[in-house]
Order: C-alpha cells, then structure tokens, then sequence
C-alpha cells in the first residue's frame, strides 16, 4: 500500500487556448494535514476536481488511497467541501444532512447518531435550540458552512478535502473547524485544503505545497520548507509611536530587502549580508522605543512573496518593496 493518500503524476489541463496546470506533481501523505496554497486561478481548485474525477486530465495520471480515480470506488472514502457551498435551502438541516449521509451509503440510525454529535459539537444543538430542526435558509452564513462541513464528514472518509474552508468565518466558527481538522489527523485521517490565506495554512499544516500559474512553486513539510529559506527575517514591534522613526529604515534597500507591516510588528527580511544588529542600533539612534526585536524564520507568507512574487496576487496578500 501506498504511504501517500494522493499521487499526481505530470498532469496537465488545459481549457482552450489556457493553461490552467501546467505538469503538476504531488504527493499528499497518509494521515497528514496538507496544505494547496497560491493565489485564486493558481489552478488549486482545478487540481482538486481532477483528483476527484469531476474533470479529466488532459495529461497525467492520478491515485487516491492507492487506486486509480477512475473506474474504482475509491471515492466513496473520499469528503469533499467544495468552494461554491451548496444546500438544500428550503429542507430541514437535519433531513438534508440524513440525505447527503444516505447517498454515502450511511444507513439511517448511524446517520442520526453522527449528525447529533456534530450538531452539538459545533454548538448547533444546545439547551436554548436544536437548528437542526431549522430550514437551511434560516441559518447564517457560518452556520450554514458548520452544516456543509458535517456532511463532509457524515461518512466518515479516510480523505477530506477542504476548497477554501475558511472563507467568510468568523473567528470563533474559523477556530471550531481547525480543531475538528486537527481531530481528524489524530484519528490518522488525511486533510487537504486549499486556500490563499497563508496564516491559517501556517497554523494547522503538516506540509503545504505552494502553486503559481499553473505550477508547483516549491512543496514539503512545513518546518523544513521554513528551514531552507533559513533565518534571514527580524520581528520588530514598538513601545509607543515610533513609525516615523522606522519606516525611512526599513526602505534601505541595502538593509532591508522587504518588509511587511503586520500592524502589531513589522516582519522584515533583511538585505543579503546585512547585519540585524546595524538595523537595531539605527532604529534606536533614531529614537524609537521597541517592545521586540527578534530573529525569525519567515512566515509562509513571505516565503510566497519569495518564491512566487507580489505580481498577480490577491489584495491583502502583497508585502512592500
């Protein structure tokens, strides 16, 4: 049996005239949280459908859990949250959970057993109200999304696959669905999720692979990706008001290569051959006052900046400089 949950092989897509993935390899483990992080039109959702036999490689080939996608039921141990979120509006959460189970082949009493643990895990049954007895359309939005994440999981698949699943929670809900993923990989199952936010992927990923226009960037475990691109960035947070101190510093372009200002800190990437400590006494000269000064290894975020560059990327992702 194969180690991995997901082998793809040189696959290639195209539509039309568009390269959409463009010889793209990929080797997910069992049992681990993998990360499929890039910019929207990465081609990270196209991937996805290809592993889930939606649409056809033009090229390549794919194996999930060790078989071949087509013309084998391994999908039946598969979970999928899609991006574009899709229910029943009009139907009773419970009765469309039980329905969604029962196309898994779940029968009946086992679904209504799994439905009210998750009910109440994520706090959609309590003493006050059962919103499983609601209609969907009654419900907001990080309910709604609570509730497509339960009929992922209704069948109790061996592999999850999470497009986007953060998008549009609020804190609190965010924080319930990392800590169901995390439960998952404790019970030795494989989660892959794509997603353009590089905090949460940082947060909760094994190891994340990085894909740009079609293309692998750069993928392996998350500490040892963070490892090669070694020990090059300072965190700098202030005492008090001192940015008019420190922004003239930080664009020395033979001092700081770039930076990106995190409100609370700035995290900066110093320029080849650059000393942090001629940073730290000319942001003292200058009289500012600093809560923090330490040596990091690069966010996920930066690492992206790094590799794939400010160019095309989304609003909130881009750094300075």
């Amino acid at each position: 049996m194969s180690d991995n949950a997901i082998e793809v092989r040189h696959v290639v897509k195209r539509y039309d005239d568009y390269l959409a993935v463009n010889d793209f390899s990929l080797d997910v483990p069992r049992g681990a949280v993998y990360g499929l992080l890039g910019p929207n039109g990465a081609g990270k959702t196209t991937t996805i459908r290809m592993v889930l036999d939606v649409i056809e490689p033009d090229e390549g080939t794919i194996a999930v859990l060790g078989q071949p996608v087509r013309g084998t039921s391994v999908l039946d141990r598969v979970g999928y949250l899609p991006e574009e979120r899709g229910l029943y509006k009009k139907m009773q959460v419970r009765r469309v959970l039980r329905f969604l189970a029962e196309l898994k082949g779940v029968d009946t009493r086992t679904a209504d057993a799994r439905i009210d643990q998750w009910l109440e895990r994520f706090e959609l049954r309590t003493a006050e109200r059962d919103w499983g007895l609601a209609k969907v359309d009654e419900l907001s939005r990080g309910m709604q999304q609570k509730v497509q994440f339960i009929a992922t999981l209704l069948h109790d698949p061996d592999l999850v696959i999470l497009d986007e699943p953060f998008s549009g929670l609020d804190p609190i809900n965010a924080q319930a669905l990392k800590d169901a993923v995390l439960d998952l990989r404790q019970r030795g199952k494989t989660v892959i999720f794509s997603t353009h936010m590089m905090d949460n992927a940082e947060r909760i990923c094994d190891s994340v692979c990085i894909i740009a226009r079609g293309r692998k960037v750069l993928d392996g475990r998350v500490t040892d990706v963070k490892a090669e691109h070694g020990i090059h960035n300072v965190a700098l947070a202030l005492d008090g008001d001192g940015r008019g101190v420190v922004l003239p510093v930080l664009e020395d372009r033979s001092l700081v290569a770039r930076f990106d200002d995190q409100n609370q800190y700035f995290e900066i990437e110093l320029a080849p051959g650059a000393n942090p400590q001629e940073l730290l006494q000319r942001v003292v000269r200058g009289g500012a006052a600093l809560s923090r000064f330490e040596l990091i290894q690069p966010s996920l975020h930066q690492i992206f900046l790094d590799r794939v560059g400010a160019q095309g990327v989304e609003p909130g992702m881009s750094g300075h400089g």
